[in-house]
């Protein structure tokens, strides 16, 4: 059971931080042509913020399914961490850009957000409980480690799936290509 949660912890972990770092990456390259055209230069400061906005939602998600860790359960908890990232995750890549939504785009971007922020405030530290919790004695911090080496992975790996994407000419990547690393999401749902 140790290393089955161990390697669910960095599993979890890796495509958890993946959905993060696409999200990062996003922000800076496409994110102001599709959500902030109208804005102009300043696109680029809003389409960082949105990045930004996760980070703010985060202490929040940890003290929420850290409570919910404690009374419901920890792989619970963990269930709902990697559900809430992916749908979320999956559900920007669906957006509708500005020119079709308008206002409404970026608001509804704001909102997935902070569902990935308060995703990602408590993953990684339910996922290191769990491991510890059920590690044998002696290796608690050989097997709760893995926890957090998942976001080095997840950040290795979305930035590979994103260096590919960015590949393509401006007006697919624009159209239909910054959507891709978003849909590939859907195997954390």
């Amino acid at each position: 059971e140790a290393r089955r949660a161990a390697a669910a912890a960095f599993f979890g972990g890796t495509l958890e931080y993946y959905d993060l770092y696409i999200y990062a990456s996003a922000a800076a390259l496409v994110f102001k042509e599709i959500f902030f055209p109208a804005i102009g230069a300043a696109g680029t400061l809003a389409a960082l913020a949105t990045f930004a906005v996760a980070y703010v939602a985060r202490p929040l998600g940890a003290i929420i399914l850290g409570h919910l860790a404690d009374r419901f359960g920890r792989k619970r908890a963990l269930l709902i961490t990697l559900l809430a990232m992916g749908l979320s995750t999956v559900l920007i890549g669906f957006l509708p850009d500005y020119e079709t939504a308008g206002v409404a785009a970026p608001i509804l971007l704001v909102i997935l957000r902070i569902c990935q922020g308060l995703s990602a405030g408590g993953e990684t530290a339910t996922a290191s409980s769990l491991t510890a919790e059920v590690a044998p004695f002696g290796k608690r911090a050989t097997y709760t480690v893995r926890a957090p080496n998942a976001i080095v992975a997840g950040f290795l790996l979305a930035s590979i799936v994103f260096v590919g994407v960015a590949m393509l000419p401006e007006d697919q990547l624009l159209s239909w290509g910054w959507r891709v690393p978003f849909w590939a999401s859907i195997a954390v749902v």
